[in-house]
């Protein structure tokens, strides 16, 4: 969840270590912000001090400050940290990078040391003095020794990686060793940015996408070094090792606002085009679906007996909706389950169980431990995923590429969409494969997922009116979201991105629930979102409108999302969203576009920071 980057660069390198250290930190801030900091080795110190560190608590523009007042030597080495706070409280004290013992290494560090109390503990007995209250100082402290027993930094790395537990990447400078640049990585992200004469290192791309395209994934438990011309990799007991190149797909610009205010609202208004990258290569030159990376046989999907779904906040929605659509298109059995509270209640699982695990950044560390829980019990897993490369994708039987393209605002929105579209292709993947849906039905399907792009746009152009909806609750303190059936998993994100960006109490209800116990909660003025199902399914539509009638009854205001055309709702409303008119199944990638829209627009007229909600960061790497 820390944002980190690494640079070294050659004689013939027009760039400044700092430049391209606080540049790139500036495109990972999303990752954690309670805190930045940066280390440039200065070149011809001689015996005395070797680093340049500053380092600051708070956001980046506080680092920022200080090198304008102060501004440092031109190098060619540096790395730096953005951190989102675990051991220690957001100080400058507590701020990466952190040093040995004596100055001569600096060190940043994304995740968390386990033994680290045992480590500090045995340091401390031998006289060493913290500064900090982090486990990452320890790493330091321990790197260093080992430089001045005559290892180099590499090898360091490796000594000091064996004798580490917990999820963590390492990046490391040694003062006097300027042209090198060693990083670590065990369960936490970390990718290596390859260029002309210089290199570079990043917790993602985004960190050095404006120089190089080409990039190298790093495998678990091993150690890269950096020099201006090569890159070496080693596994952490020093044996050769090799990355995997790959190039970007998407450049820098895809990382700017592009004259939005927030990048949450650009992704927002992306999400149409998110959608229809998230169907190309879908089907292949016979018609038929085809997935990412399926490393699992027709034979293998035909004996799945139950599905679970994994997934932590908005990823988990996504998999309650996915319950809906792959229960009714191929009649498995499907669970859906908090990817943190999985492995904890010892599940039962069989070699003929699929587990489909959602992370965006595929680093999540709970879905992460779930997904290896499931292996360890024999059972298959699928990842949804929007980052190729990652942990969780690498380390499960079959992958579906959410193909979102850089999600920088915390909140998700188009991260969201294109897991529900990669949902309904996992469930029409199954049918196609089991026989439960004929080629045509499923085509049918396809087609009207290639129209959704078109339908969120539809939603989007309603923009203003939403906006309007938004300012006129601007003094509201709790709104609710009701929903039946996929419009349920609606209300439930709906309720959390205005948890999440205004900070208000906001809770999502099954309309069926509410003569249950939340019914109690209404009261004159208060605002409901109710999501209705299109007409025609079930009883569903009549059942919701009931709900609806009653909550107005006993003073609610109600703010109704329904399918354009039903116009018997609209005297039951306060006031009305029209929606596309699509299958119940696929509602959901419509109706939760307002929601996204309200809940961006209202945190904006509170004030609030929309990209960076407080206590919230991006990628959870860490239990």
């Amino acid at each position: 969840m820390c944002g980190i980057v690494g640079y070294v660069g050659g004689a013939s390198s027009s760039l400044d270590a700092k430049d391209v250290v606080v540049e790139g930190l500036a495109r990972l801030e999303y990752r954690g912000y309670d805190s930045a900091g940066l280390a440039l080795v200065l070149e011809g110190s001689g015996d005395g001090p070797g680093l340049h560190v500053d380092k600051k608590a708070g956001k980046l523009a506080n680092l920022r400050a200080i090198l304008d007042e102060a501004p440092p030597p031109t190098t060619r080495t540096g790395i730096g940290h953005t951190r989102w706070a675990t051991h220690g409280a957001p100080t400058d004290a507590n701020a990466h990078p952190h040093l040995g013992a004596h100055g001569r290494l600096a060190l940043v560090h994304n995740g968390i040391i386990e033994n680290y109390a045992v480590l500090r503990e045995a340091l401390e007995a031998e006289g060493h003095e913290m500064a900090s209250e982090t486990d990452t100082e320890i790493a330091a402290h321990l790197l260093e020794r080992r430089l001045d027993a005559g290892d180099d930094l590499t090898t360091a790395m490796q000594q000091v990686c064996s004798q580490l537990e917990g999820a963590f990447t390492l990046v490391a400078v040694d003062s006097q060793d300027p042209d090198r640049v060693v990083a670590a990585r065990r369960n936490s992200p970390l990718v290596v940015g390859l260029g002309e004469g210089e290199n570079f290192l990043g917790s993602d791309v985004a960190a050095f996408i404006e120089h190089t395209r080409e990039a190298l994934e790093l495998a678990q438990d091993q150690v890269v070094t950096l020099h201006p011309d090569r890159v070496e990799v080693t596994g952490f007991d020093g044996s050769p090792a090799e990355g995997t190149r790959y190039h970007v797909d998407w450049d820098l610009s895809a990382a700017q606002k592009d004259g939005y205010d927030w990048f949450m609202r650009k992704e927002i208004f992306e999400q149409p085009r998110a959608l229809a990258d998230s169907l190309l290569g879908r089907r292949g030159l016979d018609g038929k679906l085809q997935l990412d990376e399926m490393r699992l046989t027709d034979g293998e999907l035909r004996e799945i007996d139950r599905i679970v779904i994994i997934g932590c906040g908005t990823a988990n929605y996504a998999g309650l909706v996915a319950k809906y659509a792959i229960e009714h298109w191929t009649r498995i059995p499907c669970e859906v389950e908090l990817a943190h509270e999985f492995r904890y209640r010892d599940p039962i699982l069989t070699r003929n169980t699929l587990v489909v695990a959602i992370s965006q950044s595929g680093e999540t560390a709970d879905t992460l431990m779930a997904i290896r829980h499931a292996h360890l019990q024999r059972a298959k897993v699928l990842a949804i995923c929007n980052t190729n490369g990652s942990t969780i994708p690498r380390e499960s039987d079959a992958v579906i590429y959410t193909h979102a393209g850089p999600e920088i605002g915390v909140a998700s929105t188009k991260g969201f969409l294109t897991q529900l579209m990669a949902c309904y292709v996992l469930g029409l993947y199954l049918a196609q494969v089991r026989g439960t849906k004929f080629g045509d039905e499923i085509a049918d399907v396809m087609a009207e997922l290639e129209q959704m792009p078109r339908h969120v746009q539809t939603m989007l152009d309603k923009a203003e009116d939403v906006y309007k909806l938004a300012h006129a609750h601007e003094d509201s303190s709790t709104v609710l979201f009701l929903g039946r059936h996929a419009g349920f998993p609606v209300a439930l994100e709906g309720a959390l991105k205005l948890k999440e960006l205004a900070y208000l109490h906001a809770e999502g209800f099954a309309a069926g629930e509410l003569k249950h116990g939340p019914i109690a909660l209404i009261d004159d003025g208060l605002p409901v979102f109710c999501v209705m199902p299109p007409r025609g399914r079930d009883q569903l539509h009549d059942k919701m409108l009931s709900a609806v009638q009653e909550i107005r009854a006993r003073g609610a205001r109600t703010l109704v999302l329904v399918e354009d055309g039903d116009e018997g709702v609209a005297r039951y409303a306060d006031e009305v969203v029209y929606l596309p008119k699509v299958p119940t199944l696929l509602q959901p990638l419509v109706a939760v576009v307002p929601l996204q829209l309200f809940a961006c627009e209202l945190a904006t007229v509170l004030g609030h920071d929309v990209d960076q909600p407080r206590n919230l960061a991006k990628s959870v790497t860490v239990e």
